[in-house]
């Protein structure tokens, strides 16, 4: 299987063929149990794009810990309660854990949360 500089050769000299046979041509080939070949496009695509520059990651997600999953958006709802809730994967990227406590301080248009040991502190 072609990668990097070769693969994007091989794309280039290939001009306008089919994309089974670019993809049969770079190596991306396996075979089945029945004996027939099976095309590997998407370890193509992943090859040509990591040739191009473009980095798909470690594994997918964008949490670093590698596992799939929801990128944190940095934002939430007030719920139906009237409770504001801080996910488990907020606290846990601060490394907060159960039973820690914090100061409400309401500001204008701002609720900050300060650790009850910092707010003695100051």
């Amino acid at each position: 299987m072609l990668t990097g500089s070769e693969l994007l050769a091989k794309v280039k000299e290939l001009g306008d063929v089919s994309k089974s046979d670019l993809v049969r041509s770079a190596g991306y080939v396996s075979t089945k149990k029945d004996g027939t070949e099976r095309l590997n496009f998407t370890a193509f695509y992943e090859a040509l794009l990591e040739a191009k520059g473009v980095s798909l990651g470690d594994g997918g997600g964008s949490g670093g810990n590698g596992r799939p999953g929801r990128s944190l958006s940095f934002a939430t709802k007030i719920q139906f309660n009237g409770n504001l809730l801080v996910g488990k994967a907020y606290t846990a990227q601060l490394g907060l854990k159960p039973g820690d406590e914090f100061e409400i301080k309401l500001g204008r248009k701002q609720i900050q949360l300060i650790p009850l040991g910092a707010a003695e502190e100051e």
